[in-house]
């Protein structure tokens, strides 16, 4: 899989997390992941040739039960529809949830930042509305 100069840039980590299954069972299974700016890729093989599984940072409430065991950290991550998807790293890697929680942070702060720029653009659209608003500030 070739990746463009931009997507190359736009990675934060990558590497191998441990997914906990959903069926009855719940084992754990290797999956490779790429954090990028915008979302978590998941892929099921270490050369990323099966389809991955992108959850988006915009679908990610928080990084929630980091616990730290004598081999593993386990954290789960939270999605805005409150799913609850459990992950597991070695010790001894820099552990993914401190990054994906730094990128979480990182897209929040740029979607507040754009909202804002937004919301501003909007009011300065239409100067009757910002005077009325001016007229009832103390």
């Amino acid at each position: 899989m070739k990746m463009s100069a931009e997507q190359i840039s736009e990675v934060l980590k990558e590497g191998e997390l441990e997914k906990r299954s959903d069926n009855l069972l719940q084992f754990w299974k290797r999956k490779t992941c790429v954090l990028t700016t915008d979302s978590l890729n998941i892929y099921a093989d270490t050369q990323k040739r099966t389809k991955s599984k992108e959850l988006k940072l915009q679908s990610i409430k928080k990084v929630d039960c980091v616990e730290r065991t004598g081999k593993f950290v386990y954290f789960t991550i939270v999605t805005t529809d409150n799913k609850e998807i459990d992950f597991r790293c070695s010790g001894e890697d820099n552990c993914w949830n401190a990054v994906i929680t730094m990128a979480l942070i990182d897209f929040q702060n740029r979607k507040a930042i754009q909202d804002f720029k937004t919301r501003q653009d909007d009011e300065s659209g239409s100067p009757g509305q910002h005077e009325s608003r001016m007229a009832r500030a103390p």
